[in-house]
């Protein structure tokens, strides 16, 4: 019979164990919950409504996906530029290191949420020993005064323990993990962002040099008939050696501008080659010097959708949600721990025996922790939290500020050189109605040979001048789309979903 004392201890006991775990019902969790920090929105872009931006920019819909969806590379239009972006998607050494990152974290929020749960372990045993009546020492024989007798042990214990989450501490770990993963993948997609867009410039300042490299040989060619007929002129004595040395560095200065149209497409086609993953001495691309930079229609995203489609202010904003998460983490630390453990098993003589009513053994324990004096740690803990906290807050709102700022750039840098590239397209355009007339003028004889190659010459230059124009402009709407964002769609749950 259990006497009255006893019966007294197991109902406090009980009693103590039902108020934790209804208290970690109840679920409190210090600290404060997340709300996205405020930052100012302006209603449009300054640049998309300027009188500069004519009819290519104009206010996109709240959801501009259409167009600049996850694959916005294919809205320039060219099939070796949308198979370069796929390769770079399967084999870019620095997206892989990211992705691994990535996945890092989600383990981390797995591990971060198993402390919500108890830890249970298994341990099991059996000896058989032989022990002798006498001393230790002294030897077992046969025929001998010394008897021996063999015992055998056998058990099976069960071990649990368990820390409520009396505090939130653990929760607010959990919210700090997936916050960090949510900014990991913010992160993923930010890199993925970046190596296309360099690749896609990369591309284009290849082309580029494709088309300098045709037209300077044009303009080479000229140069060198131009020299020639100075050197017949000096040799009748109608021009100067003056005349002579001119034309020689002119056509010298057009090796040099040959020479360094070469080096930069060697240099790029390498860097495309490493963004693809490969070896530069494995990857080269073919000379395709009639290339057209022709500029596609690309919607302009409104301010709002920018916050929540650019990877990095999604990781800004999402590592504020890590921290101010942490703020919890730390004030759970003026709070006392509560550790549940259990303890069963069974131990006997014989595994036949073992599982059976009068060889099990349980225990239960409550162990309860509060730090009593630290110094002030746990407050400069919440303190420092705090602080960090405000760090990360004034963090994100510059890099929304940034963001606006790099969208405004881009959309002057595009709007200026496509006018930049209109206008001399159009002096180019008359250049070459003018040496086709002195070409008509020289078949007549009313205009000489060099006044021919003259005009052809600026003719040449004209073409070169709007031709660097053009590539720029498309350049520049790259990095325009990685500016908006790349049309990034984030799948992500935020910690307060009425926040985003």
């Amino acid at each position: 019979m259990m006497d009255k004392a006893t019966r007294t201890t197991r109902r406090v006991q009980r009693s103590i164990v039902a108020a934790a775990i209804a208290t970690l019902c109840a679920g409190c969790a210090v600290g404060p919950d997340y709300k996205r920090p405020d930052v100012v929105v302006p209603a449009a872009f300054k640049e998309a409504n300027s009188s500069d931006a004519g009819d290519v920019w104009q206010q996109a819909k709240p959801d501009p996906a259409a167009s600049l969806d996850s694959r916005w590379w294919t809205v320039f239009g060219d099939g070796t530029l949308d198979d370069l972006c796929e390769r770079a998607l399967k084999a870019n050494q620095t997206l892989a290191q990211y992705e691994a990152a990535y996945r890092s974290a989600r383990a981390q929020v797995a591990s971060s949420r198993a402390s919500l749960f108890p830890t249970v372990s298994f341990a099991g045993s059996g000896t058989r020993s032989r022990t002798g009546t006498g001393s230790n020492t002294t030897p077992i024989s046969s025929g001998s005064s010394t008897s021996s007798y063999a015992s055998k042990s056998v058990s099976a214990e069960l071990e649990a323990s368990w820390e409520p989450d009396l505090w939130g501490s653990v929760r607010r770990s959990v919210e700090v993990s997936e916050a960090s993963a949510q900014a990991s993948d913010a992160q993923l997609a930010g890199e993925r962002l970046s190596v296309l867009a360099t690749l896609a410039v990369d591309y284009f300042t290849v082309r580029a040099a494709d088309a300098d490299l045709a037209i300077l040989e044009e303009e080479r060619r000229i140069d060198a008939e131009l020299l020639a007929l100075t050197e017949a002129k000096y040799k009748q004595g109608v021009s100067s050696y003056d005349d002579v040395r001119t034309a020689h560095n002119t056509l010298q200065a057009i090796d040099e501008s040959i020479a360094s149209a070469q080096l930069t497409r060697r240099q790029y086609e390498h860097a495309i080659a490493v963004l693809l993953g490969e070896p530069p001495a494995a990857f080269s691309l073919p000379v395709q010097a009639d290339y057209r930079f022709d500029l596609p229609a690309l919607p302009v995203a409104l301010p709002s959708t920018l916050l929540q489609r650019r990877p990095d202010v999604v990781q800004a904003e999402r590592t504020v949600a890590q921290y101010n998460a942490k703020i919890g983490v730390a004030k759970a630390g003026y709070f006392p721990t509560i550790t549940l453990t259990a303890d069963g098993g069974w131990s006997g003589t014989s595994f036949a025996h073992l599982i059976s009513l009068p060889t099990r053994f349980w225990s239960l324990g409550l162990d309860v922790a509060q730090t009593v004096f630290d110094a002030g740690a746990t407050s400069a803990s919440v303190r420092a939290a705090r602080a960090n906290y405000d760090q990360e807050v004034a963090a994100y709102r510059q890099t929304v500020l940034s963001a606006f700022q790099d969208v405004e750039d881009y959309l002057s840098a595009v709007q200026i050189a496509s006018r930049q590239a209109a206008a001399s397209n159009e002096v180019a355009r008359r250049s070459g109605e003018l040496a086709a007339s002195q070409q008509r003028n020289f078949a007549a004889g009313t205009a000489s040979r060099i006044d021919m190659l003259d005009t052809q010459l600026t003719q040449v230059e004209d073409r070169k001048i709007a031709l660097d124009y053009s590539s720029t402009t498309l350049q520049n709407a790259v990095l325009l789309v990685k500016a908006l964002g790349g049309g990034w769609d984030s799948q992500l749950k935020t910690a307060d979903s009425s926040g985003r």
